[in-house]
């Protein structure tokens, strides 16, 4: 027995869109619709005022405003001027307090491919999501781009430092995008060309409580970050082997009062927090250059947020090259023999 062909076409549909790994969260506007529907409801509000018909009155008058009248009254510049958003998002992924979220251009989104998504917790008994990651792989163009978001582990005392590094051990190690290896798609996190790891690293700063705050009024962040854990853990190798994160020239982002310019200090009932550089962002990979790292100035939350511009190179597959190419070849082969 055959399927429908509207059924059909569904499930070609489908598969499509499961091949690509997403599907594009929004529908085009009929931007036209859109302004005879606006035109319509204007002409009626104006006229309610003053209308005094009844309802059956109403209804067999409600066509009263063909479409083809209202189009004539359309403007046309306001369509024009309604520029739709120049950034679309592709994907949004939660995991208790772990979210990451992926915009990009309008005009590059039918160039990424390949997107899928991995989850790890690495909380309470080593698997609860209240500390762990979520990637994102996916293509740009012919390159594989990997964004890693992730909340470490907590804790300011000698030795919390190597509960982090094991958190993004075992992040890099329990990370899979396809469980089934498929050539030419990467599986893994270093199996990509470009990656952006970023989040809550929880690294704190070797300094007493008071000594920081000195450094801190004094603006000294060179003296202040030798005294960083994730740089010291870097230089030694103990974690990010390879990963590369720019020069910090910004006061430390944690711990805060709430909605307030103040760090937590000895009067909050939850005890006082040393300040450091929890919230950090590091890339791997050749090919990716760092054009900006700064601190956002936020104040809904005890951290400040921390933003990167980078500039990645990527490649791309042109049809015409690779088809002047072959046949360039095979014009050298029927020469040859």
């Amino acid at each position: 027995m055959e399927e429908p062909s509207s059924q059909k076409k569904l499930t070609k549909v489908l598969r499509h869109s499961e091949r690509l790994g997403m599907i594009w969260p929004e529908q085009p506007l009929d931007m036209l619709a859109r302004c005879l529907q606006d035109s319509a409801k204007s002409s009626t509000s104006a006229k309610a005022p003053t209308s005094s018909v009844s309802s059956k009155s109403t209804h067999e008058n409600s066509n009263a405003f063909p479409e083809e009248d209202l189009a004539r009254d359309v403007n046309i510049d306001n369509i024009v001027k309604r520029k739709r958003p120049e950034f679309v998002r592709i994907i949004s992924k939660q995991m208790v307090g772990v979210f990451l979220s992926i915009w990009v251009r309008r005009s590059l989104r039918k160039h990424i491919q390949n997107l899928r998504v991995s989850t790890v917790g690495v909380g309470a008994m080593g698997y609860i999501g209240n500390k762990g990651s979520i990637s994102v792989s996916m293509s740009i163009y012919q390159t594989h781009f990997c964004f890693v978001c992730c909340h470490l582990a907590a804790g300011e005392k000698d030795g919390d430092e190597l509960k982090r590094n094991s958190n993004v051990e075992e992040i890099l190690r329990r990370t899979v995008f396809n469980p089934v290896p498929i050539v030419g798609m990467p599986t893994r996190v270093h199996d990509h060309e470009r990656i952006i790891w970023l989040g809550d690293l929880n690294y704190r700063i070797n300094l007493s409580y008071e000594r920081t705050h000195e450094l801190i009024s004094k603006q000294d962040w060179i003296a202040l970050f030798e005294k960083d854990q994730l740089k010291r853990e870097l230089r030694k190798g103990c974690t990010f082997d390879g990963w590369v994160e720019g020069a910090i020239s910004f006061p430390p982002t944690y711990k805060y009062e709430f909605d307030s310019e103040k760090y937590v200090s000895d009067e909050i009932t939850s005890g006082r927090r040393t300040p450091a550089w929890c919230d950090r962002i590091l890339s791997y990979g050749k090919g990716i250059r760092l054009l900006s790292y700064k601190r956002g100035e936020l104040t809904l939350s005890d951290h400040r947020p921390v933003t990167a511009v980078y500039m990645a190179e990527v490649e791309v597959f042109h049809h015409r090259k690779l088809q002047r190419a072959l046949t360039c070849t095979d014009a050298e082969v029927e020469h040859h023999q």
